[in-house]
């Protein structure tokens, strides 16, 4: 398995298991408490296969950059949660650091 695919599978799985927090009503909904273990154990089981290759930091950088754009556009349409203008900058910022990042890092 490619190293980039076991990132995107590592950040999809970070992002199932954030997005289960809600519904897990503080750990006491038993199933959805369930389905958040398992997608953040997978979460850092492709992390790991990611850093066979890739070194950490920009594993770390793509996983968590990455990982909050997709929560925050996923919870307005999930949760209905609204994004102020500063918080929709702030996410541009954090996209380009993670492209830069990965544009300038040598391997």
């Amino acid at each position: 398995m490619s190293a980039y695919l076991s990132l995107l599978c590592a950040i999809v799985f970070e992002v199932a298991g954030t997005l289960m927090l809600p519904l897990t009503k503080e750990f006491s909904e038993k199933l959805p408490t369930a389905i958040m273990s398992i997608c953040y154990f997978a979460s850092f089981y492709f992390l790991t296969l990611a850093l066979r290759v890739i070194p950490l930091a920009i594993v770390y950088a793509c996983w968590s950059g990455l990982g909050v754009l997709s929560i925050a556009v996923l919870s307005y349409f999930i949760y209905g949660q609204e994004l102020s203008w500063q918080a929709i900058l702030g996410l541009f910022l954090i996209v380009n650091g993670v492209i830069l990042v990965n544009m300038y890092s040598t391997q």
